[in-house]
């Protein structure tokens, strides 16, 4: 029983970095119909300028800040120079344009850090709690904390403030959004700032567990778009759901069968979704007018 609980633990803690990334997917595709496969490279950025900003000096909190913000402008950027410009092409095409931006990206962090893996302190020390015979460390609540408050917080925007509905508006129909006055260009860039200051703040949460490198982010953006998949594309309960799910099959996996395996499991549930359920968990079918 202590054995399975253990694994459980583990679950919850890569399943709550995996949300993370399912909500940051969730925020663009929202706002825009499309699927940033950059959203892993965001994560990796959180960790990688925190540890760095914190080995030159900083306070731990302030590097943390800083990693985020800077992670979020770089969304804004992105927004602007690569999706804008091509904002008429295919929706292929633009999720392409991310594709490109995530190698770009990671090859970038290569050159101005490092090829090495690092970490920094957790926030509340390493000391173990034990429950049940298993243990969990206090950072896995850090980093569960922040997917339910991140989760309850784009709940509350999306239904209760009048920029969050202007998302969904602008998601539904980006022409009658721009006639009925929303500034269309402004929802999508606060789209994608919003995306990569959580995919940051998963990576800054994470990184006492997991670690980080230059190269973790493609990782993290095809089991946070799993997640995303199996909650249902969109649906920020879903991500939620999506994500700690394709923490806890990951884990199971790892601990009953072999960790050789555990990154197998988000490309079975990813196709297993495709073939058998495509509107995900929570999503709803979708009919167009012909």
């Amino acid at each position: 029983m202590s054995e399975l609980l253990q694994f459980l633990f583990s679950g919850v803690t890569i399943g709550a970095v995996y949300a993370l990334v399912a909500l940051g997917f969730t925020i663009i595709y929202n706002a825009s119909d499309v699927v940033n496969f950059a959203q892993g490279e965001f994560v990796m950025l959180g960790g990688m300028i925190t540890w760095f900003a914190h080995a030159a000096g900083l306070p731990l909190p302030l590097a943390a800040l800083i990693a985020i913000a800077a992670t979020a402008c770089l969304g804004v950027a992105m927004n602007k120079l690569m999706i804008e410009p091509a904002r008429g092409a295919p929706v292929v095409s633009l999720i392409i344009i991310t594709i490109g931006a995530s190698i770009f990206i990671e090859g970038a962090a290569q050159l101005v850090f490092d090829k090495q893996i690092h970490s920094f302190p957790a926030f509340s020390g390493d000391a173990p709690i034990r429950v049940g015979g298993a243990t969990i460390l206090p950072q896995s609540l850090w980093v569960t904390g922040g997917a339910i408050a991140v989760f309850v917080g784009l709940w509350l925007f999306f239904t209760r403030t009048l920029l969050g509905r202007a998302v969904l508006a602008t998601s539904n129909n980006r022409l009658a959004a721009q006639l009925v006055g929303i500034n269309t260009t402004f929802v999508m860039t606060l789209s994608f700032a919003l995306s990569a200051a959580i995919g940051a703040l998963a990576g800054v949460l994470a990184t006492p567990i997991t670690l980080t490198s230059y190269g973790v982010g493609i990782g993290f953006a095809l089991k946070g778009f799993a997640g995303a998949m199996l909650g249902g594309m969109g649906n920020p309960k879903g991500a939620l759901v999506g994500g700690f799910a394709i923490g806890m099959i990951e884990a199971l996996t790892a601990g009953y069968l072999s960790s050789q395996y555990k990154d197998a499991a988000a490309f079975v549930v990813i196709l297993a979704v495709l073939f058998f359920l495509p509107q995900g968990l929570f999503g709803r079918t979708s009919t167009d007018r012909v």
